[in-house]
């Protein structure tokens, strides 16, 4: 069987779907592959982990039917140095043939036997602006954990409230929050961060793009033009995070960002040496930083604030800061601050529904 398609089509297709593969050695290797089903006159190309899918199409000028699972790795590579223009390919019964001109290249297929495909959706489309995946879900998903072993945390964590909904992520070190107002149609759920985050780097200009809920299935569906993205719920209990969030402070120090996130990269270059700890210590007009090196002042940086309350000494890990910090859009943030084991909360000036906790680092005074 031969089919000609577009090279930069297929290679698209190809590449969005190689992130939605497995990358577990111990899963079968249709799960490591795309698969590439062929129904009347258009291409459908399929991958999946079990807890994500990705589907999408192409056309085709004649009707075809058959059903293949590609590793995509090296058809991808390549692909990326083939010209631009039509591209030939030959389905053989263990392998293909991709060819333009005299080029060519013959790829082993994997058993598509074992192939699953996403779960069918009958639920209604809602639509949801994409400045929501592409503004505000940054502000929260650096905070989510990456740590499999507790599924929990990995993902994103819409509350239903009466009044407003919260979105929460935390991998037990630090926490986000943000309140919003009941103007995303989502019910309360765990969505896997890492879905999230993909989705929102792929969404372009687009205003707003559609979804479905299907909750029998406890899958939640984007559509983006020709292409649709699945990914199945977090199924657990979230961690009681209200407990976390300080009910009162000692100490406001407002600064700002831009200087504050160059001093931490400063002090890290030290800090790397000392298990990456950053001693803040909160005086009358500023902020003294420094490494956890057992005492000297020869390594430090020192910034204006403003600071109402108590002196305080506080250590952190320096990466926590600096990931709140890229992450946080405004020129000035406040920290608040009630002792030196106490949860400490970061806001960005002027953001009123957000806010961010780092638990701080023990030190021997």
């Amino acid at each position: 069987m031969n089919i000609s398609v577009n090279k930069e089509t297929f290679w698209e297709k190809i590449s969005l779907a190689s992130k939605f593969i497995s990358t577990k050695l111990s899963s079968s290797t249709s799960l490591q592959g795309v698969c590439l089903k062929g129904e009347k006159k258009q291409i459908h190309f399929y991958s999946t982990n079990l807890n994500s899918y990705y589907h999408s199409f192409i056309n085709s000028e004649k009707s075809h039917r058959f059903q293949i699972v590609v590793e995509p790795k090296k058809v991808g590579e390549f692909l990326s140095l083939l010209s631009p223009g039509n591209i030939e390919i030959e389905i053989k019964d263990k392998s293909i043939i991709i060819s333009q001109g005299k080029t060519r290249g013959e790829f082993s297929l994997f058993s598509p036997e074992e192939f699953p495909f996403p779960p069918l959706v009958s639920s209604e489309k809602q639509k949801i602006k994409t400045s929501f995946l592409r503004e505000t879900l940054p502000l929260l998903l650096f905070s989510a954990s990456t740590d499999e072993t507790r599924p929990v945390l990995t993902g994103v964590n819409f509350v239903s409230r009466e009044d407003s909904n919260q979105i929460v992520t935390t991998d037990g070190f630090r926490l986000s929050l943000l309140n919003f107002k009941k103007e995303i149609p989502f019910p309360p759920m765990i969505i896997p961060s890492s879905f999230l985050s993909e989705v929102s780097r792929l969404i372009g200009d687009k205003e707003e793009i559609s979804f479905s809920f299907q909750e029998d299935e406890k899958l939640l569906v984007f559509y983006l033009g020709e292409h649709e993205f699945y990914t199945r719920l977090i199924d657990g209990e979230y961690p009681p995070y209200e407990k976390v969030i300080p009910a009162e402070k000692k100490t406001t120090v407002t600064l700002d960002k831009e200087e504050l996130l160059r001093n931490v990269k400063l002090v890290s270059v030290f800090a790397r040496d000392f298990s990456n700890i950053v001693i803040f210590e909160v005086e009358k007009n500023g902020l003294k930083l420094s490494p956890k090196t057992g005492g000297g002042d020869n390594n430090v940086a020192y910034q204006e604030a403003e600071v109402e309350g108590e002196n305080q000494k506080i250590a952190f890990n320096f990466k926590f800061l600096i990931d709140f910090l890229v992450n946080i859009p405004t020129k000035k943030i406040i920290i608040e601050l009630l002792r030196s084991d106490s949860p400490v909360v970061f806001k960005g000036e002027k953001i009123d529904n957000l806010l961010h906790i780092i638990m701080p680092v023990r030190i021997q005074e």
